[in-house]
């Protein structure tokens, strides 16, 4: 008796399929359909909503969310790039202001900033690693180097934190005086709108593709925008007669770059640790158990590899279908998965009959 026709023979039936590499013809189909459908969120509004949006970005995926690991990667190089240049530009002005004024606190502020945009330069490696072939070394990929690239960015703002607070202290203590500060909150303004934007934009793009580490790469340019409107806030203060605005101005904006390291931090360890977004899982459960033939979902493992998802999914069906038909139905279910969550890239789907132990 062949082995198919058998069913009490089968333990289980894998399928798995790793996108871009498959091109059955039921797989061709626009997976921009689903997406988003599930990830509605109320927001708080007004001043909350606001500084919330600033200090703990929104995680969840936008409708406009990229699907395509190589083109999602491709769009997280072009923004690294368009936000070098933009830092770049804030730099040049930056420099144009220090050789007017002759500040040597501008020259070291402006140099600071421009060391700090190079930050980025890991990132853009990571990403570029990430579009690599897995090898049989690197089974997986490289996509991890997205993620150990997030967790320097990281380390990053927690430097940018403990030089703006000692600074703070150290002005707080013995005062220095402020020259040229119509130059110096001119510089200061420039630099808050270049990072800012940068800011912005990186925080946007890496919630399209996913991408942990560019949202704390742009949680870190925010940073930089803080010290910038520290400086700028700092030298209106003094404008005014009060000389220890400065100061007192370094060390709020020393706490608002902790509440931002905080977020970048959760985000990129999550990652490292193999978190998901619970939402993500209900997704994936809901998809499963409404597939035809499936009875039940044994266990649901995902993890993020960089700003790519992997499943590992075991579903109990019927013990009596044929091996064929299981087969089918975890071609199905997997077909069904990529659908229905944003940015998975990978699903083993395991098939096991009902009544089996695991």
């Amino acid at each position: 008796m062949s082995h198919e026709r058998n069913p009490e023979r089968w333990h289980s039936i894998s399928y798995g399929r790793h996108h871009g590499h498959t091109h059955d013809a039921d797989h061709d189909h626009d997976h921009a359909h689903s997406h988003g459908a599930h990830h509605d969120h109320d927001h708080p509004g007004g001043l909350r909503g606001a500084l919330r949006e600033i200090f703990v970005p929104h995680s969840h995926d936008a409708a406009d969310s990229i699907d395509g690991a190589l083109e999602s990667s491709a769009v997280g190089i072009r923004a690294v790039k368009i936000s070098l240049a933009v830092l770049g530009l804030t730099a040049v002005l930056q420099v144009l202001i220090v050789l007017a004024s002759g500040s040597v606190a501008l020259a070291a502020d402006t140099i600071h900033n421009f060391s700090d945009a190079l930050t980025a330069v890991p990132l853009w490696i990571a990403f570029a690693l990430g579009r690599r072939a897995a090898t049989r070394r690197y089974t997986y990929g490289f996509g991890r180097a997205e993620d150990l690239a997030g967790l320097f960015v990281v380390g990053m703002i927690t430097l940018s934190a403990i030089i703006a607070g000692y600074e703070a202290v150290r002005r707080l203590i013995d005062p220095v005086q402020i020259q040229h500060l119509s130059w110096v909150a001119a510089a200061g303004l420039i630099g808050f709108v270049g990072n800012e934007t940068v800011a912005l934009y990186r925080i946007r793009v890496g919630r399209r593709i996913g991408s942990a580490a560019l949202v704390a790469d742009g949680l870190h340019a925010r940073t930089d925008g803080f010290t910038s409107l520290a400086v700028l806030l700092g030298a209106g203060g003094v404008a005014l007669g009060f000389p220890l605005a400065d100061p007192i101005v370094g060390l709020l904006i020393t706490i608002a770059i902790l509440a931002v390291l905080r977020t970048a931090a959760r985000d990129v360890f999550r990652r490292l640790m193999d978190g998901v977004e619970p939402t993500l899982v209900s997704t994936a459960e809901q998809a499963l158990v409404a597939e035809p033939g499936v009875l039940g979902v044994r266990s649901l493992r995902m993890r993020w590899i960089g700003h790519r998802l992997h499943a590992d999914v075991e579903l109990d069906v019927a013990p009596s279908i044929t091996l064929a038909d299981a087969h089918r139905l975890a071609h199905g279910a997997e077909h069904t998965l990529t659908h229905a969550v944003p940015k998975l890239d990978t699903a083993l789907v395991h098939a096991y009959p009902a009544h089996s132990a695991v």
